[in-house]
């Protein structure tokens, strides 16, 4: 075979073979650089498929690149969206924080507490006196009750209550008051005593001694805790549930958020208003889901209307009350408007919505 036949050959092998063979006669001179030349064949040989490849594929590879660019795009024009999404939401729920009077826990506040996280549910000591939530509360039995109430007269102006409208002697028994409903700056009643230091509004001791004794005589023993709280200890009690939240890795909004669901937001809690009772019985002293499966739990939610008392956050209800099921808060309503809540299974704000 002559020269130019064999030059014309070379010229005719493929780039893969002329790859090969340059290295081949490079191993051939070098051969004490036999595994650093075959190291460097086969990042070349697949330098050639990457090329060989992008090369027979280029359709495509165009369209890839125009999928991922209006893709990049769409992105860009979304980003702003979600973040406004995002701001909007947190507005939500810190918007009626300027309007009411009520201090949150700061960054400050976290690092100097240290005490451990607490359960969920509020668990009462049996031993007297007992501390609820650091706050002490003498546990009084309702023959106690009864007893001091027996011959107190209350200096309750029912002749002129009996002079007033319907509307105007339903007004302060129905007032609505959630996250929605802020209790009103105006908003102002007598303190009563039910007994030691346990209060309420003095207009609703009456119908409370009339179903204490009614439970006393059909067997169930009932205990009042927690009835009026004053906005500094709510306030205490909510910014400490938000600590513990914060404690366990969750940052302040999800405290918040999932505080407001356990505790009720300050100038926001029906105990402000002196109307609502938390009540639970000698053989059990939890304040958790397992009360309303008692026997006291059971007697209060079939015959509280009798005496003008709901069970305020009822199962199921949750996502209107924007509160858990709470089956040992009992809220006055007066009795016309209680039974009606009750039979109908349905909670305040929809009572206030159908009437």
């Amino acid at each position: 075979m002559t020269s130019i036949a064999k030059d014309k050959e070379v010229m005719n092998e493929s780039f893969k073979e002329k790859l090969v063979e340059y290295f081949r006669r490079t191993m051939k001179r070098h051969p004490y650089l036999k595994g650093l030349i075959t190291v460097g064949l086969f990042f070349a040989l697949a330098f050639y498929y990457i090329v060989n490849m992008i090369c027979s594929n280029t359709k495509r590879l165009v369209s890839l690149a125009v999928l991922i660019v209006f893709y990049t795009i769409s992105c860009s024009f979304c980003a702003p969206v979600f973040q406004s999404t995002a701001v909007e939401e947190e507005v939500i729920w810190t918007e009626h924080l300027a309007d009411e009077d009520i201090s949150l826990a700061t960054e400050e506040e976290v690092e100097q507490v240290t005490e451990e996280v607490v359960e969920e549910s509020i668990i009462l000591e049996s031993t007297n006196p007992e501390v609820v939530d650091d706050e002490v509360i003498i546990d009084y039995s309702v023959d106690e009750i009864l007893e001091q109430h027996k011959n107190n007269q209350l200096n309750l102006e029912t002749e002129e209550e009996e002079n007033d409208s319907v509307s105007e002697e339903d007004e302060w028994k129905l007032i609505l008051v959630n996250k929605q409903h802020p209790i009103p700056d105006d908003y102002e009643f007598a303190l009563g005593t039910i007994t030691g230091n346990l209060k309420c509004d003095e207009r609703i001791i009456p119908e409370l001694l009339e179903m204490l004794q009614a439970a006393k005589d059909d067997g169930i023993s009932l205990i009042i805790c927690s009835p009026y709280r004053p906005l500094e200890r709510q306030q205490y009690l909510f910014n400490r549930k938000i600590t513990n939240y914060m404690n366990r890795g969750m940052s302040y909004m999800e405290a918040y958020k999932l505080a407001s669901q356990a505790v009720t937001v300050p100038n926001t809690s029906e105990h402000q208003l002196g109307l609502a009772l938390d009540i639970y019985t000698s053989s059990y002293m939890s304040l958790d889901f397992g009360f309303g499966e008692t026997k006291a739990g059971i007697w209060l939610r079939e015959n509280c209307s009798k005496y003008g008392f709901i069970l305020r956050y009822p199962k199921g209800k949750e996502y209107i009350t924007g509160i858990e099921y709470e089956p040992w808060h009992f809220r006055y309503v007066g009795k016309e408007a209680a039974t009606q809540i009750m039979e109908q299974g349905i909670c305040l704000e929809e009572y206030h919505e159908i009437y």
